[in-house]
């Protein structure tokens, strides 16, 4: 197809909005884990990493959901995204090596359809990856416009002798 356009041109402006739907994704994805482990208990995801050999299980479980809730929280208002993305990536990688693993990469294993519907395996890591992939993009990229690590940076040149 010669003089098919392959590079659509996007101007600086739009793309400089590019982090607000990975902060929105990343941030509310793990708002929704956290929120999830605290609605079954504390102790009930506590019984789950005993079971797979956690070690601390129920400070370890209590440690997971505030890493998962603020942590979230922080990405999706874009506060403290390279710090807040250490911990976030130590859960994901922690998943990805005790749980997921053995299951292989792919998220969605469809095991059957019968009159109930689709019945599903156990996910792979495949998610894992693109939550750490998300996290990577926007401590490498930035966190884009509506961040308050942005609004922050701004006030703290403004009050620098310097500035």
């Amino acid at each position: 197809m010669q003089g098919f356009p392959t590079d659509i041109a996007i101007p600086r402006r739009l793309a400089a909005w590019a982090p607000i739907p990975l902060r929105l994704i990343v941030g509310g994805g793990f708002m929704e884990h956290g929120c999830a482990k605290l609605g079954r208990g504390a102790d009930a995801f506590a019984a789950i990493l005993q079971a797979i050999g956690v070690p601390f299980p129920h400070l370890l479980s209590w440690a997971t959901i505030l890493v998962e809730v603020f942590g979230g929280l922080a990405i999706l208002l874009g506060a403290f995204v390279a710090l807040a993305s250490v911990p976030m990536a130590v859960v994901l990688l922690v998943a990805i090596f005790t749980v997921h693993l053995p299951y292989g990469f792919s998220s969605i294993k469809l095991m059957s359809v019968t009159a109930a519907g689709a019945h599903f395996g156990q996910p792979g890591y495949e998610c894992d990856l693109l939550y750490l992939a998300g996290l990577a993009a926007l401590v490498l990229g930035g966190a884009g416009p509506w961040a308050l690590d942005n609004v922050w940076r701004k006030r703290w040149r403004q009050s620098s002798p310097g500035a």
